[in-house]
């Protein structure tokens, strides 16, 4: 299996290139060469299995030779050890053919350790057999920070830098990421808004010199490994609703399109889904997208739903690719325009295949703070604020086919919103009861590509 750059230029990686590569020199994002597909039989054997066997059924076509079978399902095993349910993506009903799909049952409470937490047993493994040391550095509008540094901390051939932006993530995200003790992890609380982390995130990808001399490695959702474990929560969900005898459809709250793009390689790899829905809060550029074929940045406006607050969706550029046909030139140009003049106009064809694998919809703070409330009335589920941004997008869509719209946060991770909206104040689980009491340690830094490249020589373990 090899992987190739959304931009066209750059070498071909195996598995583990990829993975440790993050995004690629020049500049772009890598995908699977050919996507695998799995037969109706081979969909249908997943049926009662358990989450880690399908989990190892539906990844390994993509892992080619970097992990033989024993050690990669040893890997997963330890991966979804911890977390808390059983099912480890439960499903829950709220009304006639519309069900919930827990997604935070892991360490950090958020859909983000489905992905993460196998990651850090991933490069654990690949590190132990090459003898390197690398720098992780990733930025967050929230929950990937907190993910990453739970997979990643305590390790000793990782250093692990987080940028988030100051003041624009809720304080249990903030806490998550500021209260580890561990040497290894650093939180880094940027001037700006999660744009500017992820801006400055790739600038240093892009600095070849600072890239090599601190061995930069990346974990947001531009790492091809991210995207691939968050396919699998798809077929369980699916097949749980008779996949693939009946087609099931999904709505998913997304900022950075990576947890939908994930849903749309399911698609391509035989899953039988009607319908991929996107759904956006009032930073709404994807939404507009699709509506319109022109992306245009218009600044991001802080919300109660913070981990969707964004106006640069990376993955966005993987279903670019896709919708080009795979032409990186194109793609490549296109994305020099949103750097450089704030905005592109998607072409007709491209547009035109956008929405035939695409749906959306957008919810105010309003209407999110309105589903809280009537949620509990309707079915005594608790949501966190982006779960209610998808729940109530996913209603304009619910018909004959199943939808499933995606949890993908605790309440817990934002009790001011979920407590305005419900007058319930969601308690932590008592694993980390005491997170509130605990001491922070975050390192306050200017949106400045220099400042940030010298802090992260200075402090990195040599």
């Amino acid at each position: 299996m090899k992987y190739v750059s959304t931009r066209g230029t750059a070498p071909a990686l195996d598995f583990e290139e990829t993975m440790m590569t993050g995004l690629a020199r020049d500049g772009g994002l890598y995908v699977p060469a050919t996507i695998p597909r799995l037969g109706a039989e081979e969909i249908a054997a997943l049926a009662g299995k358990s989450y880690e066997e399908a989990a190892f059924e539906v990844m390994r076509p993509f892992v080619g030779e970097t992990f033989t079978d024993a050690e990669f399902r040893g890997l997963i095993d330890t991966a979804y050890g911890g977390f808390g349910h059983a099912a480890r993506a439960p499903l829950k009903q709220l009304a006639p053919n519309h069900f919930l799909l827990e997604l935070f049952h892991g360490p950090t409470l958020a859909f983000k350790d489905f992905a993460m937490q196998l990651i850090g047993q991933m490069f654990q493994a690949a590190l132990a057999r090459s003898g390197k040391r690398i720098t992780i550095v990733g930025a967050t509008s929230g929950d990937t920070g907190s993910a990453a540094i739970e997979a990643f901390r305590g390790l000793d051939n990782v250093d692990v830098f987080i940028l988030f932006p100051h003041g624009r993530v809720s304080e249990v995200q903030r806490r998550q990421m500021t209260t580890p003790t561990e040497a290894n992890v650093h939180a880094l609380a940027v001037e700006g808004d999660f744009d500017d982390c992820q801006a400055r995130l790739k600038d240093m990808f892009n600095d070849f010199a600072f890239r090599d001399a601190v061995g930069l490695a990346g974990v947001n959702s531009i790492n091809w490994g991210r995207v691939l474990a968050q396919v699998v929560y798809y077929f369980t969900a699916a097949v749980s609703l008779g996949a693939p005898h009946r087609k099931v459809s999904f709505t998913v709250p997304t900022g950075n399109f990576g947890d939908i793009f994930a849903g749309y390689i399911a698609k391509r790899m035989g899953l039988p889904i009607d319908r991929l829905v996107v759904a956006t809060n009032q930073n709404d550029i994807l939404h507009r997208t699709l509506q319109t074929g022109a992306q245009l940045k218009e600044g991001v406006m802080p919300s109660i739903s913070p981990s969707m607050d964004i106006q640069v969706s990376s993955n966005f550029e993987r279903a670019l690719f896709e919708a080009y046909g795979r032409d990186g030139a194109v793609v490549a140009a296109q994305m020099d325009e949103l750097r450089d003049k704030g905005g592109f106009t998607v072409g007709q064809g491209a547009i035109e295949m956008l929405r035939e694998s695409f749906d959306s919809g957008r919810a105010t703070e309003k209407q999110t703070l309105a589903r809280i409330r009537a949620e509990i009335a309707r079915s005594g589920e608790l949501l966190c604020p982006h779960s209610a941004v998808g729940v109530e997008v996913a209603e304009a869509y619910l018909g004959a086919t199943p939808m499933i719209t995606l949890a993908t946060a605790h309440p817990a991770k934002f009790p001011d919103a979920v407590e305005q909206a419900s007058g319930i104040r969601p308690p932590l689980p008592d694993r980390m009861a005491d997170l509130y009491d605990r001491a922070e340690r975050v390192t306050p830094v200017a949106n400045d590509l220099a400042a940030l490249e010298t802090l992260i020589r200075e402090r990195r373990t040599k």
